[in-house]
């Protein structure tokens, strides 16, 4: 195979994949304006509905609009040999192969992220304020991309410095030991992700006492759970929209609600949303998607490096000379098609994990307070009630409000 195969490979790939999107997104689209289902004939009143029509359809416009400039941008420097140019203005800087890919990834990664933000700016202070939804000040909104560039520059920097030293050092064996610090830095994500991370971007406090936190603390007692860390985290400092989530492992686990839910939901509501949470780490679903992500990180690594040292891989996207930044961005357009199964193979698993935590609800406390949480939560975020089936195969990591209305009362 030539180079220049490869290269009209990577850019059929591409093609496929935005035509297949459009394809979905435009399927999904002539479902907006359906009859909602008797079951869910109370989320929305007219009025609510045709707002919630109005967003979907806004987004989906914008949608087409930011799929199509990202597009026309990665066709753009494939062709005019972009990463070459790039490549070169990193050689500049210096002749260490490590200190190259950091240089050529902090232009790539940075140079894109600023090519997008007049785009998620729109986003933030146009859609979703029009909608009620943003609640983002320009100066948190500007602070937040600063400090996910921080985080970009310092993190990013340190896994890629050890993956090249590894491939120097290891040869076609650096999958291995990249396999182990991957593996490493997820499960210390995973265990500290609440205690390190969230708190360079929200206010947490843990829960105060009062009716809510006996009436969660009487629910975990029921189950045998031992849950100690109930935070609260300032949500609405960005969104109206309201969330939960469980993180961490031992003495690391803890429940976090958003200020918005507690706002949102009655006291019934939170604790059916709770037991959900609950189910997920009494089915053991963290350990699974946390052991399915470290074998699918494995597969791609190992795959990696059977062809990164392949010089076609870097002439495939102009660059004559070889290196491994290079083929890695190479590999990563070839990959996406794999990228995308294993994607599918996920979102299967999230929402059979989903309908089985919605059950542990169910059977540990009540299905009808879960049933209207969720179709408050709906209703405040203007969600999609009748996806198309195959845009929801393709994209939801959960089932649809009506599949999980229709689980709960069986």
């Amino acid at each position: 195979m030539t180079a220049t195969t490869l290269f009209y490979i990577i850019i059929a790939i591409i093609l496929f994949d935005f035509i297949l999107d459009k394809i979905l997104d435009a399927l999904n689209a002539k479902h907006f304006t359906d009859s909602i289902p008797k079951e869910l004939q109370d989320v929305y009143d007219d009025n609510e509905y045709k707002k919630s029509q109005d967003y979907k359809k806004t987004n989906y416009k914008f949608g087409i609009l930011t799929s199509t400039f990202s597009l026309l941008l990665t066709l753009g420097f494939l062709i005019l040999d972009g990463f070459e140019a790039i490549d070169n203005v990193a050689r500049n800087f210096s002749e260490n192969p490590i200190a190259i890919a950091l240089v050529f990834f902090g232009i790539i990664m940075i140079g894109s992220d600023i090519i997008s933000t007049p785009f998620s700016y729109y986003k933030t202070f146009v859609i979703e304020e029009k909608f009620g939804f943003n609640k983002t000040s320009k100066k948190t909104f500007w602070l937040d991309k600063l400090k996910g560039w921080f985080m970009m520059i310092i993190l990013g920097g340190l896994i890629l410095t050890a993956i090249i030293w590894f491939y120097q050092t290891s040869g076609n064996y650096f999958w291995l030991y990249a396999w182990a610090l991957v593996t490493i830095f997820t499960v210390f994500m995973n265990m500290f992700y609440s205690r390190l991370i969230v708190p360079l971007f929200n206010k947490q406090t843990p829960l105060e006492s009062g009716t809510l936190r006996n009436n969660i603390s009487a629910y975990a007692e029921t189950v045998g759970f031992t849950l100690n860390k109930i935070f609260v985290i300032d949500g609405s400092k960005r969104s109206t929209k309201a969330n939960a989530y469980f993180s961490g492992f031992g003495n690391e686990k803890r429940v976090t609600l958003y200020d918005t839910l507690i706002n949102d939901l009655e006291e019934d509501e939170i604790v059916a949303v709770l037991a959900h949470e609950v189910g997920h780490y009494k089915k053991k679903h963290i350990v699974v998607n946390l052991f399915a992500s470290i074998l699918i990180t494995g597969l791609t690594l190992y795959i990696l490096s059977l062809f990164i040292s392949n010089p076609i891989l870097s002439q495939a996207l102009g660059v004559e000379k070889p290196s491994f930044h290079i083929g890695l961005i190479a590999f990563g357009m070839l990959y996406s098609p794999l990228s995308e199964i294993t994607g599918l193979l996920m979102n299967w698993l999230s929402r059979k994990f989903e309908y089985q935590a919605d059950d542990y609800a169910k059977t540990t406390y009540k299905s009808e307070p879960l049933i209207t949480s969720l179709k408050k939560l709906s209703k405040n975020s203007l969600s999609n009630l009748t996806p198309h089936k195959a845009y929801v195969f393709m994209h939801y990591s959960h089932p649809t409000l009506l599949e999980r209305i229709q689980n709960l009362r069986r």
